[in-house]
């Protein structure tokens, strides 16, 4: 068994390390004291995604992409995730669900979003739909040669960012008919309620939509009738894999400054590392980082392998509650070590405490994990997670 990176993926480590500290980094405190990356910097971020050969890392060369593997996305993520107030979404992923539209959808959406030359935001969360998509009240009903949505959409990412939006709606208001459709922007009978503000700033809105019998043309259904919920399930598990890098890289960083304080910080003529109460924290902060980057790796690699699907659904669910359960408690640790230091806007780690914590949250709370996991134990049996796949 080789767990060790190849010459490759470590090269492309490096290069999401050099990006995240060169253009990201620096943007941090502006991003935070707007609540959002300002206007007049996002067009040379987007060009500095292109510059740096970062455009279209999770899709396939045939559509523009980079043909990047699973392990060398998650390499490049891991070190995205260290920099604060959600600035890593900078460097786009085009949603996975356009490689399943048509061939003039994936001309029209795919190759440009890969490009970063159109963006799409995903819109399926409702106010009485969240973990239950059952429970989604957007309508799409066929009428007069087009579609027409009617219904509200809660916390679409990135929406200011965007130029079309992915619609998760009930066919006939049917909830065995989830379907997908590709909505451009601007269009009429939609209405932006609002965007509101968050524990954490992002580098981009998180919308409230209301659809008002959006008209939407028939070529813009992505996918068939009722596939939507499946399309979706594979966003969730690129979406999972991502926030699994991206905490680890944000409990890597903490960890780092922690134990760089605890070196430097002396109180009664000696670091503070040298006690055992501050030593401890840091130990353990090692150990579980140890354990959540083996974990996402092995998942990692069993993608690229061609795991069956929904083994690898159910190890998703498992790693992405691990590490957004593992970062939160490394950096805290981290903020305990710094001390008011650490409590301080300034510091990144006070940051980092603030953007973490929704990551026990969105796409799939840390119940709903726990519930997939429990699920696939009586389905399969223990070995799912116990065993080798």
């Amino acid at each position: 068994m080789d767990l060790e990176l190849s010459t490759r993926e470590k090269e492309l480590a490096a290069k999401g390390r050099a990006f995240c500290d060169e253009v990201l980094l620096p943007l941090e405190l502006i991003t935070d004291e707007h609540g959002e990356l300002p206007m007049e910097k996002r067009a040379a971020v987007r060009q500095a995604v292109r510059d740096w050969g970062l455009a279209g890392i999770n899709h396939a060369k045939e559509h523009g992409g980079l043909g990047l593997s699973m392990v060398e996305q998650t390499a490049i993520e891991e070190q995205l995730g260290r920099v604060t107030n959600g600035l890593w979404s900078c460097v786009w992923r085009a949603p996975v669900s356009l490689k399943s539209g048509s061939p003039a959808q994936i001309d029209q959406y795919l190759r440009p979003s890969i490009q970063g030359e159109r963006r799409g935001c995903f819109a399926i969360t409702e106010a009485e739909a969240g973990s239950d998509p059952r429970r989604v009240k957007t309508k799409a009903i066929r009428k007069n040669g087009q579609w027409l949505l009617s219904g509200e959409k809660w916390f679409v990412t990135s929406y200011n960012a965007s130029d079309f939006i992915i619609v998760h709606a009930h066919v006939d208001d049917d909830p065995d008919k989830p379907t997908l459709f590709l909505v451009d922007k601007p269009v009429a009978n939609m209405v932006h309620l609002r965007s509101p503000k968050f524990m954490h700033n992002f580098a981009f809105d998180h919308a409230e939509l209301r659809f008002e019998e959006t008209p939407v043309p028939e070529d813009r259904m992505l996918g068939q009738v009722g596939q939507g919920l499946e399309l979706t399930k594979d966003w969730f598990v690129e979406a999972r894999m991502q926030i699994a890098s991206h905490t680890l890289g944000a409990a890597i960083r903490a960890a780092e400054i922690a134990n760089d304080y605890a070196t430097t910080r002396h109180q009664f003529e000696r670091p503070i590392r040298d006690f055992q109460g501050v030593e401890f924290m840091l130990a353990d902060m090692a150990v579980e980082i140890f354990a959540a980057k083996s974990m996402l790796y092995r998942v990692a690699a069993e993608i690229d392998r061609g795991l069956d699907r929904k083994v690898v659904h159910a190890h998703a669910s498992a790693l992405k509650l691990f590490c957004s359960e593992v970062a939160g408690r490394v950096i805290d640790r981290a903020l305990q070590v710094l001390g008011g230091r650490g409590y301080m806007r300034e510091n990144p780690v006070e940051r980092l405490y603030r953007d973490i914590r929704v990551d026990r949250i969105w796409e799939g709370t840390s119940e709903i994990q726990r519930v997939v996991v429990g699920g696939q134990i009586r389905k399969r049996g223990l070995d799912i997670y116990s065993g080798w796949q």
